[in-house]
C-alpha cells in the first residue's frame, strides 16, 4: 500500500435504501385508532396503547396525578394482585409497563407472537380494571418522595427545574416534577376518578408492530377493546409561555461545588412546526454531537469541559432550544463567552458546505439504523402517530433533511436562537460564579437547592469576619439516620485557598481549590468509587478548634450534618 493511498479518504458508500411501507390504519366504532405494521423477521410483537393526555393534563392542584396513575396501572387489577400480574407476565416471557410524559401516557408491551391473545387480555385488564391498592399507593408515595430527595442533589435536575420555570411561566411545561407535598396529597379516590375520565378510546391509538396477521389482530383488538365506552376528554386551556425581552441570569447555589452546570435556553418551536427539519440540521451543526461547533470549541480547543451540546426539545404544545455544559467553576465566565460566540456565529454566518453535508449525511444515515430493531421501529411509528405527523413522515424523512440549505440553517438560527433574550441558568458555587457571570445579564437571581430565593447582595463580597484558621487534622462526626459516623478531614490553608483530603467509610476524596471566607469553609472532595467519580460537597463553619456544617453527595439523599474538633494544629499557619 502506497503512502498516497493511505492519505486518500475513501469515498462514502451509497446511502442504504430505506424502503419502509406505510402501516395499515383503521378506527373502531368507539374511536380507538389502530395502526398495524406487519414485520415477519422475528416471532415477536411490540404493542403501544398511547393516550393524548400527559402530565400537562394534571388537574389544578394535583401535580403528579398522571404519572402516579400510569405507574400504578400494573400494580394490581380486579383479577390480579401486583405480584400475580408480574408473575403471569414473567411466565409469558413478556414485558408490560406504563409511563407518562409531558404530553402522553403510554402502555407498552412486547412478547412472542404466539401469546398475542394473552397479551391483549392483560393489556385490557390493566386499562379497564386497575384497583390502585392502598398499600401499593403508599409504597409508590414513599419511593417517589425518596427519589425527589435524590433529584435535589443532582445539578442537572436543578438546572432543568429553573430553566423550565423561567421559559414557560404559567404553562404546565414549567413544572418538571411534582413536590413531596404533591405526592403526599395523592389518594386512591383521585386516581380512580382521573383514570375514568382520562383513559378514553377516542383519545388513544393502538399500535402493533411485528409478526402479526392484520385481519386477525384487528378482530382480537375489537374483541378486547371494542366495548370500551366513548367519553369526553377534559378540555384544558394553557397559558402561552411568557415573552422575554432581555437576558437573565439565574444561579442555583451549591457552595463548594467543583464545577458549574450551565444551561442557556429560549423558547423555540413545537414538534409539528414546518421548520423542524431545518432546525434539526442547524442543531446538528451547532451542538448535537461530538464533531459539532460548541463541542469542538469548549472541549477540544479550550478544554473547559468533557462535553458541550445543544438540543431542541420540541413537544406537542411548545418547545425550547438549550445549550448545555458542565465546566470547571473557574472557567464559568469564559465558557459563557464561547457559548455566546457560537450562538451568534451560526446566526451571522452561513455554515460551510462541508459542515452542512456532514450534518445531513449523519442525520440521513442514522435514521434507518433507528428502525432496524423492532422496538426502534415501533417507537418511530409511535412518535409519528402521537404527534399527528404526515402519513409519509417516515418514508420522506431523509428527503426532507436532504433539501435543507445553508440559507435555511441561517434563517432558522435567527428565528429560534435568541441570544439577546436568552435565559442563563447555572448550578454551582454562587460565590465563585457571580463575579464571572454578572457581566452577561442585568437581571440576576439566586436560589438555594430547595428553590428558595436568596439575597443576591449577600454574594460576591468578602466577609468582614476575621479569617479562621483551617489548617490541621479534624475529627468529624456525621449524623446519619440517628447513627454517628466518624469522618477525618485534613486541611491545608494558603490565604483563602483550601486543599487537603476527606476520609470516609464510603471512600476518600482529594480537596483542591476550596475557599475560606471569614469563618465559612466551602470545598469539594473528589473521590473514585467503583470506577465512578463522586463529589462530596463540604460546607462548614470554623470557630476556633471546632467545626460544624454539612456534607452532601449525589449518593446521599439529603445533606448530613456534622460536628467536629481539630486534633492537630500546626505551630505556624498561613493567614
Amino acid at each position: 500500500m502506497t503512502q498516497a493511498i493511505r492519505k486518500t479518504v475513501p469515498e462514502p458508500l451509497a446511502p442504504a435504501p430505506f424502503n419502509i411501507p406505510q402501516p395499515f390504519q383503521t378506527t373502531l366504532p368507539n374511536g380507538l385508532k389502530i395502526v398495524i405494521f406487519e414485520d415477519k423477521r422475528l416471532p415477536l410483537v411490540s404493542y403501544r396503547l398511547a393516550f393524548y393526555s400527559g402530565d400537562v393534563n394534571d388537574p389544578e392542584g394535583a401535580d403528579g396525578l398522571t404519572s402516579a396513575m400510569a405507574a400504578m396501572l400494573n400494580e394490581g387489577t380486579l383479577n390480579y394482585s401486583s405480584l400475580a400480574l408480574a408473575e403471569k407476565i414473567e411466565r409469558l416471557g413478556a414485558g408490560i409497563s406504563a409511563s407518562s410524559s409531558a404530553d402522553f401516557t403510554v402502555l407498552a408491551a412486547s412478547a412472542l407472537s404466539l401469546y398475542d391473545s394473552e397479551i391483549l387480555e392483560l393489556m385490557s385488564e390493566i386499562i379497564f380494571r386497575p384497583t390502585f391498592p392502598e398499600d401499593e399507593l403508599d409504597l409508590y408515595k414513599r419511593n417517589s418522595i425518596e427519589n425527589l430527595k435524590f433529584q435535589r442533589s443532582q445539578p442537572n435536575f436543578l438546572a432543568s427545574e429553573q430553566a423550565a420555570r423561567i421559559l414557560y411561566g404559567e404553562h404546565p411545561y414549567s413544572k418538571v416534577s411534582p413536590t413531596p407535598a404533591d405526592i403526599e396529597k395523592l389518594s386512591r379516590s383521585a386516581l380512580v376518578d382521573f383514570h375514568r375520565r382520562t383513559l378514553l378510546p377516542n383519545n388513544a391509538v393502538f399500535i402493533a408492530v411485528g409478526d402479526v396477521t392484520r385481519d386477525s389482530l384487528v378482530k382480537e383488538i375489537e374483541e378486547y377493546f371494542g366495548d370500551w365506552r366513548v367519553g369526553d376528554a377534559d378540555v384544558v386551556t394553557f397559558y402561552e409561555p411568557p415573552v422575554r425581552d432581555d437576558v437573565t441570569l439565574t444561579i442555583v447555589d451549591r457552595p463548594g461545588s467543583a464545577q458549574s452546570n450551565i444551561v442557556l435556553a429560549n423558547i423555540a418551536l413545537d414538534r409539528t412546526n414546518p421548520d423542524y427539519f431545518a432546525v434539526t440540521v442547524m442543531n446538528q451543526v451547532l451542538g448535537a454531537g461530538a464533531s459539532s461547533r460548541v463541542f469542538m470549541n469548549l472541549r477540544e480547543e479550550k478544554g473547559y469541559t468533557y462535553g458541550a451540546y445543544t438540543r431542541i426539545d420540541a413537544k406537542r404544545l411548545a418547545g425550547d432550544f438549550e445549550a448545555t455544559a458542565e465546566v470547571r467553576t473557574s472557567v464559568t465566565g469564559d465558557s459563557l463567552k464561547e457559548f455566546f460566540y457560537e450562538l451568534n456565529r451560526i446566526r451571522d454566518e452561513k455554515v460551510s458546505e462541508d459542515e452542512l453535508a456532514d450534518a445531513k449525511n449523519f442525520l440521513t444515515g442514522v435514521f434507518p439504523i433507528r428502525a432496524e430493531t423492532q422496538e426502534g421501529l415501533t417507537n418511530l411509528i409511535l412518535s409519528q402517530q402521537i404527534h399527528n405527523l404526515p402519513n409519509d413522515y417516515l418514508q420522506t424523512y431523509r428527503q426532507e433533511i436532504d433539501r435543507i440549505t445553508a440559507d435555511d440553517v441561517r434563517r432558522v438560527a435567527n428565528k429560534y436562537i435568541i441570544p439577546d433574550s436568552i435565559a442563563i441558568v447555572i448550578v454551582g458555587d454562587a460565590e465563585e460564579i457571580l463575579p464571572q457571570a454578572r457581566q452577561f445579564a442585568e437581571k440576576i437571581e439566586i436560589f438555594d437547592t430547595e428553590g428558595k430565593p436568596m439575597d443576591v447582595s449577600e454574594y460576591g463580597r468578602n466577609s468582614s469576619e476575621e479569617r479562621a484558621q483551617a489548617t490541621g487534622k479534624w475529627s468529624l462526626v456525621l449524623d446519619f439516620q440517628g447513627q454517628q459516623l466518624p469522618v477525618a478531614l485534613t486541611l491545608e490553608q494558603a490565604d483563602d485557598v483550601i486543599s487537603g483530603e476527606l476520609e470516609t467509610m464510603l471512600g476518600n476524596g482529594k480537596i483542591a481549590d476550596g475557599k475560606l471566607n471569614g469563618k465559612k469553609l466551602t470545598a469539594t472532595a473528589i473521590a473514585e468509587m467503583e470506577g465512578n467519580t463522586v463529589e462530596f460537597v463540604i460546607n462548614g463553619s470554623i470557630d476556633g478548634d471546632s467545626m460544624t456544617g454539612t456534607i452532601s453527595a449525589p449518593i446521599i439523599p439529603e445533606p448530613l450534618s456534622f460536628t467536629g474538633m481539630r486534633d492537630e494544629k500546626p505551630k505556624t499557619q498561613s493567614n
